[in-house]
């Protein structure tokens, strides 16, 4: 597979934009759908909620499809959970999860991080006084996973609680082989839900859908609240979807160019002598001096688009997307001209 052609404009490495494109298959079926445009889309997106639950071996009545995972943030924040009570999650993270928590009146803590990761036990411990919590894993923007032991941690807590433990798993398709994904704990009984995504692996971003599956009681509760934005989630979309998911050999190789691109992208990070952290995702959170100049610098006088991840409360790293090989030399060469490594103390 090569990686797909870049549009004109900036390199765009800010987005966690899939570089090798959507399935064929996906867009042939979207194509297809856009003939009867004037007709409203299925409002109970039936065909995506039959695919995902036939990929992953639920039962339909544990998914709910929306217009990408933003829409079922905010649907978990106004529906899970005892509304009395803060929303929960970490600091240094994407902010859609206290902005949505703040909007609808529950309020947020945010919990540090521990070296760029979700600390658990923290977590854990503030789910006594949580009314609902949510955790990013892959973890967003370090590109951090959880293990085993810290994963069992959680799902514990909020059996013992009864407080929903949503994670944000919209990464969780690059992760190695073996990452603990919440899907594994669905027979536990305790109140969980996944938030998985189509604008990641499955590279339709343009087309936003994304996807919950957990607890039947909790999937019950946003299908309530979804009932007020029942065409939210369009036909094209919906259509690309169950073709993506069918189309397996397009996302394995996606996953296999994405782990070779970002071990090269360390690799040469290191062999310049700079520092970035370990990921499990299609994105590398790289060290520099002083992020916020350098998104700007690089944006103004290059012409490449990063994330500071400090716009996540990560400050000193820059969210770089695995993008294509000649946008990613151009990028290392641009911070060491604008943020040059000093070798010694």
């Amino acid at each position: 597979m090569t990686i797909a052609a870049p549009r004109t404009g900036p390199a765009r490495l800010h987005l966690s934009e899939n570089a090798h494109g959507a399935s064929p298959l996906a867009l042939l079926a979207a194509r297809e759908v856009l003939d009867p445009a004037a007709v409203y889309p299925d409002p109970a997106r039936s065909a995506p909620a039959k695919a995902v639950a036939a990929r992953l071996g639920v039962g339909e009545h544990q998914v709910a499809v929306a217009n990408g995972s933003d829409e079922l943030v905010l649907l978990s924040a106004l529906a899970l959970g005892d509304r009395d009570r803060p929303g929960v999650t970490t600091a240094g993270t994407f902010p859609g999860y206290r902005v949505c928590l703040t909007a609808v009146g529950r309020g947020c803590e945010e919990i540090p991080l521990d070296d760029g990761r979700v600390d658990a036990d923290a977590v854990a411990a503030a789910m006594e006084r949580a009314g609902i919590v949510y955790i990013c894993h892959p973890h967003n923007p370090s590109g951090a996973v959880l293990d085993r032991d810290r994963m069992d941690l959680l799902v514990e807590r909020a059996a013992v609680t009864g407080t929903p433990l949503v994670v944000d798993e919209a990464y969780l398709e690059f992760a190695p082989a073996g990452t603990p994904q919440l899907r594994d704990y669905l027979g536990s009984g305790a109140p969980l839900l996944s938030l998985r995504t189509f604008s990641k692996a499955y590279g339709l971003a343009a087309l936003r859908l994304g996807y919950a599956v957990g607890s039947a009681e909790l999937v019950a509760r946003l299908h309530e609240v979804q009932g007020t934005m029942p065409f939210s989630a369009n036909a094209v979309a919906q259509a690309a979807a169950v073709a993506a998911l069918a189309d397996r050999d397009h996302l394995d190789e996606v996953r296999r160019q994405n782990s070779l691109q970002r071990a090269w992208f360390r690799s040469e990070l290191a062999r310049r002598g700079r520092r970035s952290l370990p990921s499990a995702t299609n994105f590398v959170a790289v060290a520099v001096s002083d992020s916020a100049a350098a998104e700007r610098l690089l944006a103004q006088d290059h012409d490449i688009l990063v994330r500071d991840a400090g716009r996540f409360g990560f400050a000193g790293h820059l969210r770089v997307s695995l993008g294509p090989a000649k946008d990613l030399v151009r990028l290392m060469d641009a911070l060491d001209l604008i943020d040059p490594v000093h070798d010694g103390p």
